[in-house]
């Protein structure tokens, strides 16, 4: 599996990984080390199987003149059933047209893409808190609601990060290729 991602700033990444930090701390996830390395990202687009030497060419082509996009996080929210906690930016104009434009451009890979990241069924977020049981969802969520502030930032780039490993402890899902923008 594979997934393309926008990247934060730096400043931005050091404050969500911050919160990682203290959600661990508090005994309420431990996010930070389910998956190796992990990035705070937003996922523009997931991929079963992909030609990674033609998607990274592409990438590099396509986002050549890109320019960074500001961005601020200011929603805590959960998707349903799943036991996860996200903070949600503000969805404008630029953000959903890097969205939309990204996958015009890489149609062609959308037949092993995950339909929940097409255009028009996007749920932009950055996830904090992964796998929660139902109270520490709800623990989770109400410290995220208190102690997290807006975070405005820019993203900065983009990543192709691939699937090696998964299991019971977390996931080794490596970038392979990093792609900044332009300032």
């Amino acid at each position: 599996m594979y997934w393309c991602i926008a990247l934060f700033d730096e400043q931005t990444e050091t404050k969500v990984k911050e919160i990682w930090r203290e959600l661990k701390e508090q005994d309420l996830s431990y996010y930070i080390d389910e998956v190796k390395d992990g990035r705070p990202h937003i996922t523009l687009a997931s991929y079963e199987q992909l030609d990674k030497k033609d998607y990274i060419r592409k990438i590099e082509a396509f986002y050549d003149d890109a320019e960074k996009i500001e961005i601020t996080l200011n929603t805590v929210s959960s998707f349903l059933n799943v036991g996860t906690i996200f903070l949600a930016p503000t969805v404008t104009e630029k953000l959903l047209s890097l969205h939309s434009a990204h996958h015009h451009y890489f149609e062609a890979f959308n037949g092993s893409a995950n339909s929940l990241y097409f255009p028009g069924q996007w749920i932009p977020h950055c996830t904090v808190a992964n796998q929660l049981k139902p109270d520490d969802l709800a623990n989770v969520f109400q410290y995220c609601f208190q102690e997290v502030k807006p975070i405005v930032g820019h993203i900065a780039g983009v990543a192709l990060i691939e699937l090696k490993e998964e299991d019971e402890e977390g996931m080794d899902a490596p970038v392979i290729y990093t792609k900044d923008f332009k300032k």
